[in-house]
């Protein structure tokens, strides 16, 4: 085989690779569904299980750099603080070595080697996929066709380089790293960055090493540069987010630099008192046992130093001078919290999706209030505000369709597609809602420009009506937010309160018509509220609905 030939093997396997850690992180991801979600309210509770936490959800994912780019995206959205993000960066660098464990597997045993079950997995796993109607059954396909295809692809990696393992070049080049630790680190710091995946890199360097081509110098001081070169995502990330996410980028930067330069200080000096040992070969699984502890145990030192590092961080990314104050609105609060880095992990961007389709929902019933009041009152200022939460809404509605459009395409399971279905048509009607309040802002202009007034008997009936939609309002927005089915059962009371109390305010209108208590202008900006206040009841039970549909 020819060098052309070496190589498109070797870039075709490193392909398989990539595509079977991603096949079976996405399997993973959507067998964990809403438990990841459930996993969140952890992260306000202490560093420790921030640690266990972030370790965990590395090991799923599979990346600690989209574990920390999402963790960047949390601390930009104001979820989560600095000293919460420390621990999650943490176990995210000791959840990441799972991947060189699964890597290093086909040392283990003759048995465990990938030719002898990474087809029969790729084949199992697609047959499950294609034959099984269980949503369950196939996210586990799923995991097997990744990892298949993840041992496949090391071992094509494998073939395509076995041929030159006893190659002068790679000697000397691994000798020059090892000779060299600022090189060594160099090197793994920039194939990780380029790769964007320490993973990966690692996974090269096993294949490298299963091949009898790495000593134990080089090994030590390329994967402590591979821990720093995993860095770069999360930097190149926080590009243009809030000085808070750039913080937890240097925080990360920061740990992993400070451990590569302490470990790689230790190391070098036992490779000076132990030469033999320096230049031995070093196994795929010695390489992940190097590495987990390096992790364990950068972790353990700096763990108490976690203020420390928050603070450097403040010395780096310092604030603004010119800072002004101001009052921050709905919406940007709401741009900011639909952060894109959080789509690295789909549960948590539904989640901060569905916290966001309640805000909009708060929004709609505080419009609807003083939409109320605007009417009741005949008050200009409040008909304008009404306006003005109007446009707000109709913007909310344009920023969460777009990012409910980028978690529809991703990985996601059954009952997650629903519930990104049902904040779909939430947010439709809630803009609907939005409509309405300002079709009672217009009339509520329109009575002032005519400087009409209700009957008392008018104003009472338009009271109580306006208060039964805001119930059902109120409830449905309870429902989306907390699934509960007994506020799903108050807002069908609500509505129906509201349909049969619209019913006897058109006859109870009619009447006071027939009898001249009530002008024909005014009568008809008082059919016109009370269908809208109904229509508004409408949607609040529609939403209600969706909410019904998931539990």
């Amino acid at each position: 085989m020819g060098a052309f030939g070496v190589l498109f093997q070797f870039i075709g396997g490193l392909g398989m690779f990539l595509y079977g850690m991603n096949a079976m992180a996405d399997g993973l991801q959507k067998s964990a569904g809403s438990r990841m979600q459930q996993l969140l309210g952890v992260f306000t509770s202490n560093k420790l299980l921030g640690i266990i936490l972030g370790a965990g959800i590395t090991a799923l994912i599979q990346s600690s750099s989209a574990t920390t780019v999402m963790v960047v995206g949390f601390v930009n959205a104001g979820v989560m603080t600095l000293s919460q993000a420390v621990g999650i960066i943490m176990g995210a660098n000791i959840g990441t070595t799972v991947t060189s464990w699964i890597v290093s597997m086909n040392e283990w045993g003759e048995m465990l080697k990938p030719e002898y079950f990474a087809p029969l997995l790729v084949g199992i796993g697609e047959a499950v996929n294609i034959f099984s109607k269980d949503s369950r059954k196939r996210q586990v396909g799923e995991i097997l066709v990744g990892f298949g295809f993840l041992f496949m692809g090391l071992e094509l990696m494998s073939m395509s380089i076995r041929p030159y393992r006893d190659a002068p070049v790679f000697a000397q080049a691994f000798a020059l790293m090892g000779r060299n630790p600022l090189l060594g680190i160099l090197a793994g710091a920039a194939v990780t960055a380029v790769i964007q995946s320490s993973s990966a890199s690692i996974g090269i360097l096993q294949t490298l090493a299963t091949n009898g081509m790495v000593n134990w110098q080089a090994a030590v001081f390329i994967t402590l540069g591979q821990n720093i070169g995993t860095c770069v995502t999360a930097l190149l990330s926080c590009v243009g987010a809030h000085r808070m996410a750039k913080r937890a980028a240097v925080i990360h930067l920061l740990f992993n630099c400070i451990g590569a330069m302490v470990f790689g200080i230790i190391m070098a000096a036992v490779f000076v008192f132990w030469p033999s040992f320096a230049l031995s070969p070093i196994s795929s699984v010695e390489i992940s046992v190097f590495h987990t502890i390096f992790n364990l145990a950068n972790t353990i030192v700096l763990y108490p130093f976690t203020g420390v590092m928050v603070k450097l961080s403040y010395r780096f990314v310092k604030n603004s001078k010119n800072r002004k104050a101001g009052t921050v609105n709905v919406e940007n609060e709401m741009e900011r919290h639909l952060d894109s880095r959080i789509l690295e992990n789909p549960s948590f961007a539904i989640e901060h999706a569905e916290n966001e389709v309640v805000r909009m929902g708060e929004t709609a019933l505080m419009n609807l209030n003083i939409a109320g009041e605007a009417i009741l009152e005949n008050n200009p200022h409040e008909a304008e505000e009404v306006r003005k939460n109007e446009e707000a809404i109709n913007r909310m509605e344009k920023m969460l369709t777009s990012y409910l459009v980028k978690i529809s395409n991703l990985s996601l399971n059954e009952e997650q597609r629903l519930l990104v279905k049902n904040l779909f048509y939430t947010i439709s009607d809630l803009e609907r809602v939005g409509d309405h309040c300002d079709h009672l802002a217009q009339l509520a202009e329109n009575k002032i420009k005519h400087k009409a007034q209700f009957s008392y008997e008018a104003d009472q009936d338009l009271r109580e009506m306006i208060k039964a939609s805001q119930a059902a309002l109120d409830h449905a927005i309870k429902a989306r937010e907390s699934r509960d089915l007994y506020e799903v059962r108050q807002v069908v009371q609500s509505e129906e309160q509201a349909d049969t109390l619209a019913e006897d305010l058109r006859e109870r209108h009619v009447d006071r018509l027939a009898q001249n208590l009530c002008t024909t202008e005014n009568g008809m900006v008082f059919l016109d509220a009370v269908s809208n206040l109904e229509q508004i009841s409408d949607h609040a039970l529609n939403i209600a609905g969706y909410v019904r549909d998931e539990i």
